[in-house]
Parts: C-alpha cells; structure tokens; sequence
C-alpha cells in the first residue's frame, strides 16, 4: 500500500498544485519552509546511502564516468539551448539551467528499480552526481545563465555546501553507526521525501499563481522536450559506447531524471518565484514520463549478455 502511494507522486503533486493555484494563500506564507524542506529531502536520501555506494564507483568506473559526464553536459546545454528557442526572459531561463546543471533527481533509483536497471549503479551515480553537483551547478549555472542574468556562484556553492552535502554526509554517517534505526525508517522514508516535494512544488505554484496561466505552458514544452532529450541521449549514448540493455537504462533514468526540487529551492533562494516554474513543472512531468517508461521496460526483459568494457 505504502509502495503505491509513493508511486502516486505525480498524481499528489497535481493534486495539491491544483488547489494552490486556486487557494495561494495558505502556501504564499509557507515561503521561507522551501530549504528546510529540501535539506530534509537530501538528509532523506543519505539515510538510504551507505559508504559502500560511494566506493563502487570505482568498481564501475566506465558507466559512472560516462552517466556523470552526460548528466552535466547534455542537460546544462539542452537547457540553455531551449532557453534560446523558445525566446526566454533571463529569469525563465536561469531557472531552466538550474534545472539542467543540478545533479540525478532522488526519485531515478526507484525508477530504475522498477524499469528493471542497475540499482546499485544507479544509487552510485545518484551519489556521485550529488556530491559533483555542489561545485558543477553554480559552476555550470554561472558559466551559461551568467551572461543573462547575475549568478552568485560562491553564495550559491555555500548554500549547496549547507543544504546538499552536509546533509547527505550526516545521514550517510548516521545509516553507517545506527544501521539498525535507519533500517527501521526505510519503509517510510521514500514517502516523507514526496510529503516535502510535493509541499515544496505547491508553495512555488501558489507564489506564481497569476502568471503561470501566461508562462506555464511554454515552459511545460521546453521541461517536456527537456526530460525527453535527456533520456533519450542517455540510452542511445550508452547504446552507442556498447553497455548491456541494463546499463543503458540505468543511464537513461540517471541522466533525464533531475535533482529539481533542488533547482526549485535555489531559484527561489537566489532569484525569483519565476525561475523556480521550470524546476517545479519538471518535478511532476520527470516523475511521470519516468513511470511510464519504467512501465514499458518493465515488460522488456534486459538483454543477458554483458559487454566486459561496461564496468
């Protein structure tokens, strides 16, 4: 049961988008709960994490080094090129970069799981991804949004420093001394992380309540197109360098799947409610395309023949 309701992400985030886009009120005042409520979710994610996640990079070094490298080239560029396209303001598009440059969102490992990839790949490049992200996205969001709009890369850095890594080091630390606790608090750990995205996506829908009807569907395009290309470059990339039907899904999910409540929580941190629309659209659309991709896979069953480059 409790499986099910977390699968219902996407549908809990319309839900309660919905009635903040009719009642703002409430959420407008619950603004300043956005980066606790995300440094909650990465403190979530640590407790899931064991040193040995980390160790495993090197004994998959080809695959996490080719998902690590797309995940902060293909999406940060993808972004800023779409921005482009489409004809965005500075605020819309460093929000779409935001999007592009933060590390693999926390939902991809479940994905993954159900779409019949490498979990264990796919918690070690999540890992790895998070912990690059600190440095690469003010990086990366400075280096392509930096000429259209002022980017405080080192404000930016610390704040990543605060709501990202310490907290996914201290649930790492406290899953390694009290095991036993953290096992305890597994099963409902997934959800908590959907209670505070879900609240957090509702509170940036209520503070752009009057402009999302003029802004909101062509940002849904560029999020849309954005998730589709990322997925795709991640399989077909993957296909192309010889990893087994595994892999290639495991990076698939790992790459197209953004961290954007994080993207969400630093563009309101350091810009505008406008610039988080990108990171809060993508929050409930990479979550759907994701389940029904891992839907179709799930039907598939991976190829058994293992390329030996492919670890």
């Amino acid at each position: 049961m409790l499986g099910i309701v977390i699968r219902l992400f996407p549908l809990w985030a319309v839900l309660l988008s919905g009635y903040a886009y009719v009642q703002p009120a409430f959420f407008v005042e619950l603004k300043a709960a956005i980066v606790p409520l995300l440094t909650f979710v990465m403190l979530t994610m640590g407790l899931t994490l064991k040193m040995t996640d980390f160790l495993a990079a090197v004994q998959n070094k080809r695959a996490v080094s080719v998902g690590v490298l797309l995940q902060f080239t293909v999406m940060p560029l993808v972004a800023i090129v779409l921005s482009l396209a489409l004809g965005f303001n500075p605020e819309q598009t460093v929000g779409m970069v935001l999007v592009g440059s933060v590390a693999g969102g926390t939902a991809s490992n479940v994905i993954c799981y159900l779409a019949k990839g490498d979990v264990a790949l796919s918690i070690t490049m999540t890992a790895m991804s998070t912990l690059l992200g600190v440095f690469l996205t003010p990086l990366l969001t400075g280096s392509l949004a930096g000429l259209s709009v002022e980017v405080p890369m080192m404000a930016m850095l610390s704040s990543l420093v605060k709501m990202v890594l310490l907290p996914v080091l201290g649930g790492v630390l406290i899953n390694h001394f009290v095991a036993g606790f953290t096992r305890r608090l597994a099963p409902v750990l997934p959800l908590l992380s959907v209670v505070a995205i879900v609240i957090i996506i509702a509170i940036v829908v209520a503070l752009n309540a009057e402009s999302l009807t003029q802004i909101g569907p062509v940002i849904a395009l560029a999020v849309i197109l954005h998730n589709g290309i990322g997925l795709a470059a991640g399989y077909f990339s993957c296909r192309l360098l010889g990893f087994n039907e595994t892999v290639c899904r495991t990076i698939a999910i790992e790459v197209g799947l953004q961290n954007s409540g994080l993207a969400t929580a630093l563009a309101m941190k350091f810009f505008s409610p406008v610039a988080a629309i990108p990171g809060t659209l993508f929050s409930i659309w990479h979550n759907i395309s994701g389940s029904m991709l891992a839907a179709y896979w799930s039907k598939k069953n991976p190829a058994q023949s293992v390329d030996p480059l492919a670890s």
